[in-house]
């Protein structure tokens, strides 16, 4: 069961370890056959792709992700709660507005994620 506590911990330390770049501990929080959902993998990896399996690809995406973007910041703006997931508001370095939806397994690592990107 999710609480309001447990959500807001993994939003805080989630996007501390985007804002220091560290992907080992941003990676760290995901299970390893993790499914992950972006509509920026296309653009990131240049590839026919909406959605990433396993920690390794994940690994490669947010590399080339990091790489294109050295000015990387997150910044928490609302936290909501749901039964085994939680979604994450936040604002990006590029101004948008995010809201990243985590699920999670009984080991508390994110089996599950979508990514909505805003105007």
């Amino acid at each position: 069961m999710m609480t309001l506590e447990k959500a807001q911990r993994f939003a805080r330390t989630w996007v501390q370890a985007w804002n220091d770049h560290d992907l080992e501990t941003v990676l760290a929080h995901y299970s390893g056959d993790v499914i992950f959902h972006s509509p920026r993998i296309r653009e990131v990896l240049s590839e026919d792709a909406d959605a990433l399996s396993g920690k390794e690809d994940l690994r490669r995406y947010w590399s080339v992700a990091l790489q294109n973007a050295r000015d990387l910041y997150f910044e928490i703006d609302r936290v909501f709660v749901g039964s085994d997931s939680i979604t994450l508001l936040y604002t990006n370095h590029r101004q948008q507005t995010v809201a990243e939806t985590f699920v999670f397994g009984a080991d508390g690592r994110v089996e599950e994620s979508f990514s909505a990107y805003g105007a």
